[in-house]
């Protein structure tokens, strides 16, 4: 049996206390204090695909700040990002390429019926669950509203 993602994140952490890797201390340390704050909110542990979408959401501020840092030619800050990027990276699945999220998003787009961007309601909560931590929401939303707006059923 597989070790759960928030089992991983402890061990890695211990692991890098250990080490005295401070970057990774650093960055597990605020995906569990994200993690337990959703855990209190909720009242209930989190599964792993609730974890995943929160090292996701840790990833897409990353990539924006690395965006925000390139801009104002800070690029002490913008290596630090890229470092603290890769380790959240190693939580997240393979991600899955365009192509992949086009036929997934047919799949979806015939199982639901959709014939129009009026439809993409249907659409966008089955595929966002379906490959949560595979792919950037901004694309599947790209990928679904194109899909839909060249639908002429």
């Amino acid at each position: 049996m597989e070790a759960g993602l928030s089992q991983r994140l402890n061990d890695d952490l211990k692991q890098a206390m250990r080490g005295g890797d401070k970057v990774r201390r650093s960055i597990i340390r605020l995906v569990l204090a994200g993690v337990q704050n959703a855990a209190i909110a909720r009242q209930a542990p989190l599964e792993d695909s609730d974890i995943l979408g929160i090292v996701a959401r840790e990833v897409r501020q990353h990539q924006e700040s690395i965006e925000a840092f390139k801009q104002g030619k800070r690029a002490d800050l913008v290596a630090q990002e890229e470092a603290e990027l890769v380790i959240l990276q190693e939580y997240l699945p393979q991600q899955i390429t365009r192509d992949e999220i086009i036929a997934e998003a047919r799949r979806v787009i015939g199982e639901v019926g959709a014939r129009g961007p009026g439809d993409k309601g249907k659409v966008m909560p089955r595929l966002i669950a379906q490959l949560k931590g595979k792919a950037d929401g901004r694309e599947i939303n790209t990928v679904v509203t194109e899909l839909l707006g060249s639908e002429h059923n």
